[in-house]
Parts: C-alpha cells; structure tokens; sequence
C-alpha cells in the first residue's frame, strides 16, 4: 500500500504487500521486499536492499553516504536482512571500495539512534540498544548484545553471545561467549544465562568457562593461554571458535578482568 504523500522513484522494486506510509522518501536502486513497513518520514537512499516483514520506524536512514572521507561516490549497498527491525532515527550507511557493502542481518532489532557505519557486518539476532554507535568495518556476531551509548572503535570484531554492558567503549576484539564491562572494558565472565536461553548445555557452558579461565584468570599471556587449551582441552566447537577468533584478531582482544 503506497501513501500519496510519499516519494517513491519509479525505478524502485518494491514488493506489492509493502505498506508504505506517508512523508517516506524512497531513491532509485532500491530493493524492498515483502511484507515489509515503513514508517512515516524514513529515507531509503540508493543502494538500500530490504528484506522480507521488516520494521522501518520513523526518522531513519537507510543506505545513506559513508562518513568516510576516502568515498568518492562508488557504487555500494546498504543491506538488511528478513524479519528485521529498526527504531527511531536509526542510520544504517552504506558501503565503501572496502567491501562494498554494510549488512544487518536477519532477525536483528537496532533500537531508537543507533548507527551502523560503513561497511561493517551485524550478524543474525543481534541487538543494538540505544544510541549504541558502530564506526567503520566493525564486525557484530550472532546473538551479540550490545547495551545503550556502546561505542565500537573501527575494525572492532565482537564475537557470538557476546554481552556488552552499557555505556561500554569497545577498543579491542571480544571473543565469543563472554560479558564484558567496566572502563577500560574488560572480561566479567562467561554469557551463562544468554548460553542457556540459547540452547547450550551445562557441559557446553562449563568448558567454555575453563577455556576463560585460561586465558583471563591464570595470569597466562594469550599465546601461553592458547599453547594450554590446545593441549589440554578436546576439540569441541566451542573451544575451535574461541580459538580461532583470538588467534585472527589483528586488534587484540580485551583484557581479564582486574580487582
């Protein structure tokens, strides 16, 4: 359902059971699919890719230019996932040469503010609580949390069933499963409760918190944390992905936490 008093360009694809509703203004190379509404005065700029039964609140901006000085105009996407919603006055830019695109995934909720910055990549199920900020090329995993006014530095990763306190900066990369908080931002202990809500087991859970104890309790440096768990612990899933994150983690990761 198209609202009169809305922009729509001609050469936008909009799927026919979209509502749209007024004061909208929605740009060529647009792609909205099914089932999808829009909410008064949202502004889908060129290079938007909409996916199906999301939520677009009022004031926000979809796919407009990255704040990036280095842009020179190049064709990119600004992409968003089914079942997604994002509250109000909330700015998703879109991509940069970098990768070409910035992505929020399926099944996410960006509450009211919150900015998603070029090129980065927000995984399914996330959550972004208000007035969180993403800066350029950050990188958010499924089922993350982050909590209200959280700042990520660019290039950040934030792994798997994180859980981030409010008001947090995020400077390093913070490996899966784990909460952090404080100032600096530090390790505070496994993500048990989300674990569980999730689905993992009490053996699941528990290993992961002996793996953290290696690296975060044990006064080990990573390297000597890693040589421990690699030797001493089986394979598992979850050990793997641990593992694999601080060890491609060009930032670093966060510190233990400290009386």
């Amino acid at each position: 359902m198209n609202q009169p008093l809305a922009y729509i360009h001609p050469e936008a694809k909009i799927a026919k059971n979209v509502v749209i509703e007024p004061f909208v203004s929605i740009s060529k190379n647009v792609e909205i699919e099914e089932g999808t509404w829009i909410g008064p005065n949202v502004t889908i700029m060129e290079g938007a890719r909409i996916g199906k039964n999301c939520k677009i609140f009022p004031g926000s901006v979809i796919a407009g230019e990255p704040q990036d000085l280095k842009f020179e105009g190049e064709e990119s996407l600004a992409i968003i996932g089914d079942h997604t919603t994002v509250r109000e006055n909330v700015t998703v830019n879109r991509g940069t040469n970098a990768s070409g695109k910035t992505v929020v995934g399926n099944h996410c909720l960006l509450m009211a503010n919150a900015h998603v910055a070029h090129d980065c990549r927000v995984g399914d199920h996330a959550i972004l609580v208000n007035n969180v900020a993403l800066a350029g090329h950050v990188e958010i995993g499924q089922w993350a949390i982050l909590g209200g006014l959280s700042a990520v530095h660019q290039f950040v990763r934030v792994g798997r069933h994180v859980m981030v306190s409010g008001g947090s900066l995020l400077r390093k990369d913070v490996p899966p499963f784990i909460k952090v908080a404080k100032e600096p931002t530090q390790f505070v202990g496994v993500n048990s409760i989300g674990l569980r809500r999730r689905g993992f087991s009490a053996e699941q859970i528990n290993e992961i918190q002996d793996i953290y104890r290696y690296l975060f309790q044990k006064m080990n440096n990573n390297s000597l944390a890693i040589e421990h768990i690699e030797a001493e612990m089986p394979a598992s899933p979850e050990r793997d992905e641990i593992l694999e994150f601080i060890k491609n983690s060009p930032r670093g990761i966060i510190k233990g936490y400290k009386q």
